[in-house]
Order: structure tokens, then C-alpha cells, then sequence
């Protein structure tokens, strides 16, 4: 789009890259076709720091699809302890842009072998 060929009232409609009536097993399944992971693998969901997390075949694939800012730091450090093989995160979710640049470093730190995806 070109600036000046947009309107302002249609501006909504570019805040999310998520369709509003996908649920998080949506995203999930659609990031295990992504990535090649096997849709009949177990699937597990835990709740850490008050956050919905699947885990694909024990720590295979980890996904959080918070979309309420509200993951931070700390809960990102937890996450990374347990050493996912990867891991992805919704990109509205994030507290805010430092924690969002942080992630990647984190996981060098705690789980290098970790892939980061965030959508």
C-alpha cells in the first residue's frame, strides 16, 4: 500500500497478522505443519506464570500464543530452562519491543540449540 492511498479508519485492520476467530490450537497446528511436525505427536498444556503453553511431543515444539502483552522476561527465562528443540511465540503477546529483542539472546544463553519463531 502507499501511504497516501490508505484511510484511516481501515487502520484496524493492519494491527493484528492474526485472523480474530483463530484459537491457539489453531496457530498451533498450523505452526506444526510449518515447521513438518507430526500432527498425531502428543500435546500437552501447562499453564506457566499464568500463561497457556503447549509443549508437542514433551519439549519437541513449546508455544505460547498470549496475545495480552504479557509475556515478559522472567516467564521467557523459564521456558527456555526447559530447552525446547523450538519454540514460538505470538508476536502481540510481548510486553514490549526489549523483551521481544531479548528472546533470541535468552535462548542463546539458557538452550542454544533452541529455535525461535515468533508469528
Amino acid at each position: 500500500y502507499a501511504p497516501d492511498a490508505l484511510d484511516k479508519a481501515n487502520l484496524d485492520l493492519f494491527v493484528d497478522n492474526i485472523k480474530p476467530d483463530r484459537t491457539a490450537e489453531d496457530l498451533l497446528f498450523q505452526v506444526m505443519l510449518d515447521w513438518g511436525v507430526d500432527l498425531a505427536l502428543p500435546i500437552a498444556k501447562e499453564t506457566i506464570q499464568g500463561k497457556e503453553v503447549f509443549f508437542v511431543d514433551g519439549d519437541a515444539l513449546a508455544a505460547c500464543f498470549d496475545a495480552h502483552s504479557g509475556i515478559d522476561e522472567a516467564f521467557v527465562k523459564e521456558l527456555a530452562k526447559r530447552q525446547p528443540l523450538r519454540v514460538v511465540f505470538r508476536d502481540a503477546g510481548f510486553k514490549d519491543d526489549a523483551t521481544k529483542i531479548n528472546v533470541e539472546q535468552i535462548f542463546k544463553l539458557l538452550s542454544p540449540a533452541t529455535e525461535v519463531k515468533c508469528i
